[in-house]
């Protein structure tokens, strides 16, 4: 260390010393703000053992200031690329969350250990300020979109920074389903698969229908009809939109219509992680609207997966697949799946092509009614 930083180093000390050694309690307010003042000026500059007595003198100070003090702190300290990891990660453990939420917010000192112990533990409002960072990593959405009240939930699927695991984002949608402003901060995400967006679609439908329907009991039947048929509409054109979608059906049709669309063809689909192509793959194996296999696909109903499966011919490890891929990357119990290969073996491909013809006229009527 040269003689200058030597001197510099010295007078530092000095200073924070001298701050912090007032006996004055009704002072250490403005003992804080000096000594804020004074790293905020040299904030870039400073070496680590520099920033580690900023940090041990700032900790002692916050415990002897009122809130105002302490959310004044926090929010000019909030940016500082340098801040204190200890004191920056005492601010966002504050039992205020007026305290915490700027750290919370925008510090990048926080480690992502740090926002998920926060997420985990602290209030809804220490959650609604962390659903506001930049960047949001999937094991801390889980946690939000998991712990998170309407207004964090809304505010972490509108923000574009957000990324959502699988397990993450079946949750979202699940709480969306029954809620039309939580379900629009979801659709406009330009990052949901279109398999949950075909989930979506059904429960905000079901969920209207309801609600339509205890106004109106009279006229529920009507009601369905209604609902269901723009459930479709909207299906439609998010499948017109869908590039996937319009590659699938010339690509499947042209080996279906060569007898080669088969369970290979089905099982690379599910590789690919292509919702349209299994979805149109299975249209066409079965015979059946593409509405109907893209609701099946999407609303977590086995018993529909082994029927096509089944009556197609499929072998159970296609069809265990087909119900993982169903699952959306949520994990199957033992105990479900064994459950799934009882059913698939029990059921004979003659019933089930039976089932399957009689699933097809309904589907069929229902669309001659919309």
């Amino acid at each position: 260390m040269t003689q200058a930083n030597a001197n510099t180093h010295e007078n530092l000390i000095d200073q924070l010393e001298d701050a912090v050694s007032g006996k004055n309690v009704g002072r250490r307010a403005d003992m804080l703000k000096r000594v804020t003042d004074l790293f905020l000026q040299g904030t870039g500059k400073y070496t680590e053992p520099q920033i580690d007595l900023f940090d041990e003198v700032m900790s002692k100070l916050i415990d002897t200031v009122e809130v105002a003090s302490r959310v004044e702190f926090g929010s000019r300290l909030a940016c500082a690329p340098d801040a204190p990891n200890g004191v920056v990660r005492l601010l966002a453990f504050d039992k205020s969350a007026e305290v915490a939420a700027p750290v919370l917010s925008h510090s990048e000192r926080l480690s992502e250990a740090d926002l998920i112990e926060n997420a985990k533990t602290m209030s809804q409002e220490h959650l609604l300020a962390i659903s506001k960072r930049k960047l949001l990593k999937e094991g801390l959405t889980d946690v939000l979109v998991t712990r998170g009240n309407r207004d964090v939930l809304v505010s972490t699927a509108t923000n574009q920074g957000s990324r959502f695991s699988p397990l993450g984002l079946d949750t979202l949608v699940d709480k969306a389903g029954s809620d039309d402003t939580l379900a629009l901060s979801v659709w406009s995400r330009p990052d949901v698969p279109r398999q949950q967006m075909v989930r979506l679609f059904r429960q905000a439908s079901d969920g209207l229908r309801l609600q339509l329907e205890a106004a109106n009991p009279r006229h529920g039947d009507s009601i369905r009809a209604a609902v269901s048929a723009a459930a479709e509409r909207v299906q439609a054109l998010a499948r017109a939109g869908s590039v996937q979608s319009r590659e699938a059906n010339v690509t499947l049709a042209e080996l279906h219509g060569a007898g080669r669309l088969d369970e290979k063809v089905v099982l690379q689909l599910i590789e690919e992680n292509n919702f349209d192509g299994v979805a149109t793959a299975l249209s066409l194996l079965c015979d059946l609207p593409i509405g109907a296999v893209e609701r099946a696909l999407s609303l977590g109903r086995y018993e529909q997966i082994l029927l096509f499966a089944k009556a197609t011919e499929m072998s159970w490890h296609a069809t265990l697949a087909l119900i993982r891929f169903q699952a959306a990357g949520a994990p199957i119990a033992q105990a479900d799946a064994d459950q799934y290969f009882a059913s698939y073996s029990r059921m004979q491909v003659r019933t089930a092509r039976t089932a399957l013809q009689f699933y097809r006229l309904r589907e069929n009527a229902s669309r001659s009614q919309q």
